[in-house]
This record gives C-alpha cells, sequence and structure tokens, in this order.
C-alpha cells in the first residue's frame, strides 16, 4: 500500500510542478519547439477534455473523477492487491484524476502543455489530418494507467486460462471410452 500511495503522491506533485512551470514560461507565449516535428509546449487552458470537447462541464468531470477516485481506493484499501501491475496502473490512474482534478476545481480548467508537433509536418498539413490534442503530465499517467490496467487484465486472463487447462478433468468430464478411444 505504500507503494501505491507513494506513487499517487508522486504523480500530483509532479504534475503540478509542471504545470505551474508551464503557467510561469508559456503563459502568454507562442509554441515552444523542443524535438522539431515531435513535441513541443504551449500554454493552453483546457476546459473540457480531450480536445476541448464538453467544454465548460467541469463539474461532469469533478464528479465522474471523484467517483472513480473513491471506487479505486476503496478497492485498494479493501483488498489490498499485491500484485504490482495492478497497484501501478491504478495509482496512476489515481493520480492523474486527482492532478486534473485539482486544476478544475482551483481554475475551472486544466492547465496542458506538452504538443506533439507531427501536425507541423508538410505532408501531414496537406492530407488534413488534425493534430493531436494538447495535454499534461496528469493525463499521460491516466492513460499510462489505463494501458498497464489493460495489460495486467490480459496477463490475468491468460494466467486463468493456463490454469483451467491444466486442472485434471473431473470424472463426469472425461472424455475417453473406458477402451481408450476418443469419444
Amino acid at each position: 500500500m505504500l507503494v501505491f500511495f507513494c506513487i499517487i503522491a508522486g504523480t500530483v506533485i509532479i504534475d503540478q510542478l509542471t504545470k505551474w512551470l508551464a503557467v510561469i514560461y508559456l503563459q502568454g507565449g507562442g509554441s515552444v519547439g523542443v524535438i522539431p516535428y515531435i513535441i513541443g509546449f504551449v500554454y493552453v487552458e483546457n476546459r473540457g477534455a480531450a480536445w476541448g470537447m464538453f467544454a465548460d462541464q467541469r463539474w461532469v468531470f469533478i464528479v465522474a473523477s471523484s467517483l472513480a477516485i473513491v471506487v479505486i481506493l476503496v478497492y485498494m484499501l479493501c483488498k489490498k492487491p499485491k500484485d504490482r501491475l495492478l497497484t501501478v496502473s491504478l495509482a496512476l490512474i489515481v493520480g492523474g484524476g486527482i492532478g486534473n482534478m485539482i486544476d478544475r476545481i482551483a481554475y475551472g480548467y486544466v492547465v496542458d502543455f506538452l504538443q506533439f508537433r507531427y501536425i507541423d509536418i508538410p505532408i501531414v498539413q496537406k492530407l488534413g489530418i488534425p493534430g493531436f490534442p494538447v495535454f499534461n503530465g496528469a493525463d499521460s499517467c491516466v492513460c499510462i494507467g489505463a494501458a498497464l490496467l489493460m495489460l495486467y487484465l490480459i496477463i490475468s486472463m491468460v494466467k486463468e486460462q493456463k490454469n483451467e487447462r491444466k486442472q485434471p478433468p473431473a470424472n463426469g468430464d472425461r472424455h475417453r471410452r473406458e477402451d481408450g478411444d476418443k469419444a
């Protein structure tokens, strides 16, 4: 459990620190390229979800995030799972959710500042491919946590299927006749 809460705390601290730096150094300025055609920084006040969808619905996001965070915390406190992958994935989701919730409650929007810049490549512009939404560290943690959770679920299902195959069949489940031929 200590690892779970340390990951949450670290995620929230790093998220809030990077957003604070974005406000100080990027607010009011333009886009700053870091690696050409790959990633840059730009200050955005996101009042919705990805691409600004559902703008000005912050209470919906606060309620939904709060419910998800509470459900995960209750699960972790009651079940105390031992699997590290599950613990890390849920901690990243909770930490990212808390990081964005802090912004929504304090400012009414989420500070985003990371921008994939592949849209700057001329051929991408000619094809009319939309740009990737500007995001932040909390968004990254939620997405990475969700991906790790899916990986955990897949691994768990595979292990469960392997265990089921290893178990000997019950008396009523025999597929062979007494003479050894297949039924």
